[in-house]
């Protein structure tokens, strides 16, 4: 799973150049769950981007999904999303 993590990782900081960035695998709390036996994960995303600022929370979910592009398909099978603008944290 740490494979998975860098992979997205890499993708979010390529795409989106994040002031943090926290990626948890949550894939454990999912054993046996329908959507987990094809062996893609489950992850929570904290992300804080200055590209974020300005967008809608639908606009900034879909910038995530663009970042990730086939990992969504390959790897994750399921992703919380918390995406903000640095000075939304406040």
């Amino acid at each position: 799973m740490s494979d998975r993590i860098t992979a997205i990782r890499a993708r979010l900081e390529d795409g989106l150049a994040p002031v943090l960035l926290e990626i948890t695998d949550d894939s454990h709390k999912h054993v046996g769950h329908e959507g987990a036996r094809d062996g893609r994960g489950h992850f929570s995303v904290r992300i804080r981007s200055p590209k974020f600022h300005g967008m809608s929370p639908l606009a900034r979910h879909r910038a995530v999904y663009a970042a990730l592009a086939e990992l969504m398909q390959t790897d994750i099978h399921a992703l919380a999303i918390d995406a903000r603008a640095p000075e939304e944290d406040a």
